[in-house]
């Protein structure tokens, strides 16, 4: 028989068909959790983590992962709370909890099928690369450079969704910067910052403990205080052959850059295609994207950059991972 301790979850919970021997709902101290359970025989708890006091906090998890079983405990977590980050759930892993789910579908998989630690390791893992790729970033300023190849090829709002992105990465410490122009007074954002780029160099002094820092380069031919640049390039036909008669040798220049394919409809046999007759090769082929929305493509971007670790369900041993969704 089975037990139910849920909270703020007690309606999906209610779906759930298996055997109840008991069932609470409201919110506890963990340390209450245990004094309830540990010597209450069942075969397995559901615990709605909403249900525990304080659950942002893994010291919370500590107290029931030393009075109680969690292997015989499955965490019901509330998708999109900071409980489910790689960052919390590798504590978990290392209290020995491996269990956790989403969703129901994930609460009825591991009640007949629990996790190992093979199951989770990788968990820890990808907390580890993250962390690493965090802490390259906020050790100093990493200037991106960005740069239109073909007219109004999309920088300004490609930098401004890329600013949004990243911070939901790394916070507010994300700055971005235009030379010579004033197109970020239009977005409204404080963070987004118009300049000459004579003053550049005190700009960089001045925002030096931001995280990184998005230069949008406009006419700018200097980008030696860039530590990378990404060239837009909008592959239109109108596009691309202005640019060619205008700079016939433009692609040979490209050569080893990282150049992004921006605002593209092409396909990947097309991509080829260009890639062959340009003699380049596109590091990113970046479809139209909404600024007035997270865009989950930019994950796999921001990956390709080295910026971030991207998030990826995946199968091991059998397991199906994919029922937690983070």
């Amino acid at each position: 028989m089975n037990v139910i301790v849920s909270n703020e979850q007690r309606d999906v919970l209610s779906r759930l068909d298996i055997d109840i021997i008991k069932s609470i709902s409201g919110v506890y101290d963990s340390t209450e959790i245990v004094e309830m359970f540990k010597n209450f025989f069942y075969n397995k708890m559901i615990l709605d983590v909403t249900a525990i006091k304080n659950f942002h906090d893994v010291k919370s998890f500590q107290t029931i992962a030393m009075g109680l079983d969690v292997e015989k405990i499955v965490f019901f977590l509330p998708e999109g709370s900071d409980v489910c980050t790689s960052s919390f759930l590798s504590k978990l892993v290392s209290m020995g909890i491996y269990n956790f789910t989403t969703n129901l579908e994930g609460i009825k998989y591991l009640l007949k099928h629990p996790n190992t630690y093979k199951d989770v390791a990788q968990i820890q893992q990808l907390n580890n690369a993250s962390t690493s790729i965090t802490e390259k970033v906020e050790s100093g300023s990493k200037i991106i450079g960005i740069r239109n190849v073909t007219e109004h090829a999309g920088a300004t709002t490609f930098i401004y969704i890329l600013k949004k992105e990243l911070m939901h990465h790394f916070g507010d410490s994300i700055i971005a910067i235009e030379l010579d122009k004033h197109d970020f007074q239009y977005f409204n954002d404080k963070k987004m910052i118009s300049i000459p780029a004579s003053q550049l160099p005190e700009a960089l002094k001045k925002y030096g403990n931001a995280s990184l820092i998005l230069l949008d380069l406009n006419n700018s031919t200097d980008d030696s205080s860039c530590d990378d640049v990404l060239y837009l390039l909008e592959p239109s036909v109108i596009k691309l052959n202005k640019l060619m008669r205008g700079n016939p040798n433009i692609f040979s220049r490209l050569q080893q850059k990282k150049l992004i394919l921006n605002k593209s409809l092409l396909a990947n046999k097309d991509v080829s295609d260009f890639e062959y007759e340009a003699k380049t090769k596109v590091f990113y082929n970046m479809p139209p994207l909404d600024e007035r929305k997270r865009n989950s493509i930019m994950d796999d971007f921001l990956s390709r950059l080295g910026l971030v670790i991207k998030k990826e369900e995946k199968k091991e041993s059998g397991k199906i991972f994919g029922l937690f969704r983070r």
